[in-house]
C-alpha cells in the first residue's frame, strides 16, 4: 500500500519557513514582503481563490494588496495598474488572476510584469532561466515548484538514475515540471494525450507526474510497482452516490487502483493543491529578499 503524500502538512512546513523569513526581513530591514493580487470580473471561483491568497499573505505578515477591477476594465487600464505596481518599491510580487475576461489579452499583461516581481513564474525571462538551469535568480511557477517539493521530500535532492515521466506539456505546468526534474538529474520524458504507447512509457517511470486534465485517465496497469505518483489533476465528476446532481473531485490518476501498486502517491484533494499557494508565498519572500540585496534564507525547495 502506497504512502499517501500529505500536501497540506508539507505546505504548512513551507509556510512556517516563509513566516520566519518574513519576520527576519522586517526586523533587519524594516520592510515587509509586498504581494499585489489583481482580479478582473466577477467569476466566483476566481474570487474565492484570490481571497485565499490574500488571506494567506496577511497571515505570513506580508503587505497584502488586492485590486478588484470591474469586468469592463480595458486593456489600457489593466496595463497601467501593472505599470504602477512595477514602479512601487513596497510591492515585491504581482499576480494577475487568470483567466481574464475574454476581451483582455492576458499574455501581454503577464509579460508586462517585471520578471523579478513575477511570483507566478510565467514571464518568458523566468521560463528561460529555468530552462537554462538558473534557479538562483529566476522565479519558478508555483504549482510545479510545489510538486517538486513533494518529489524531493520523498526521494531527496538528487534524482540521479531515476526515470521521470510528465504527462502534460503546458507552459504553466508540464514544461517547467520537466525542467525541474531534469535539473535534479533525473531522466525525463514529456508525454501527453497524443503520445503513442502512453501506458508503456508510463510503466517505465520511477516518478510519474500526471497533469493531462482527464479524470482518472492513468490506470493501475500504467504504473510501475514502487513508483512515486504525483497527481496534478483537479476534475469534477458526477457523484450520484451522494445525491442527484452532486459532484466529487478526482485527479488524473485512478487513485484507488494505483495506491495498491505505487510506493507513494498524492491524493486529490490534499496533495499538490495546497502547495500552490505555499509556493506563491515562498516566491514573494524570495523576491523581497532579492530586492533588498540579500540571499533568501529559505531552503532550496526545488
Amino acid at each position: 500500500m502506497a504512502i499517501v503524500i500529505d500536501g497540506k502538512a508539507t505546505a504548512d512546513s513551507v509556510i512556517d519557513a516563509v513566516n520566519q523569513a518574513s519576520a527576519m526581513l522586517e526586523e533587519r530591514r524594516g520592510a515587509k514582503p509586498g504581494l499585489a493580487v489583481i482580479i478582473v470580473g466577477d467569476d466566483a471561483a476566481s474570487h474565492a481563490y484570490v481571497n485565499s491568497k490574500s488571506k494567506m499573505a496577511r497571515e505570513c505578515g506580508f503587505n497584502s494588496v488586492q485590486h478588484t477591477l470591474p469586468v469592463e476594465t480595458t486593456q489600457q487600464e489593466l496595463a497601467a495598474l501593472v505599470t504602477s505596481l512595477n514602479d512601487d518599491p513596497s510591492i515585491h510580487g504581482i499576480l494577475v488572476q487568470l483567466p481574464l475576461p475574454k476581451h483582455l489579452n492576458s499574455e501581454s499583461i503577464i509579460q508586462s510584469i517585471l520578471p523579478e516581481k513575477d511570483v507566478d513564474g510565467l514571464h518568458v525571462v523566468n521560463a528561460g532561466k529555468l530552462a537554462a538551469g538558473d534557479l538562483e535568480t529566476g522565479l519558478v511557477s508555483c504549482t510545479p515548484a510545489g510538486a517538486m517539493v513533494l518529489v524531493r521530500r520523498t526521494h531527496g535532492g538528487d534524482l540521479s538514475g531515476l526515470n521521470a515521466v510528465v504527462i502534460g506539456r503546458s507552459n504553466l505546468f508540464g514544461k517547467p515540471m520537466a525542467q525541474l526534474l531534469l535539473n535534479a538529474n533525473s531522466t525525463v520524458t514529456i508525454a501527453h494525450s497524443r503520445t503513442k504507447n502512453l501506458p508503456a512509457i508510463c510503466r517505465n517511470a520511477d516518478i510519474l507526474v500526471a497533469a493531462v486534465g482527464h479524470p482518472e485517465m492513468v490506470k493501475a496497469d500504467w504504473v510501475k510497482p514502487g513508483a512515486t505518483v504525483i497527481d496534478v489533476g483537479i476534475n469534477r465528476v458526477p457523484a450520484p452516490e451522494k445525491e442527484e446532481g452532486k459532484t466529487r473531485l478526482v485527479g488524473d490518476v485512478a487513485y484507488e487502483e494505483i495506491k495498491t501498486i505505487a510506493a507513494a502517491i498524492t491524493p486529490v484533494p490534499g496533495g499538490v493543491g495546497p502547495m500552490t499557494i505555499a509556493m506563491l508565498m515562498a516566491n514573494t519572500v524570495i523576491a523581497a529578499y532579492r530586492a533588498a540585496g540579500e540571499k533568501p534564507p529559505l531552503p532550496g525547495f526545488w
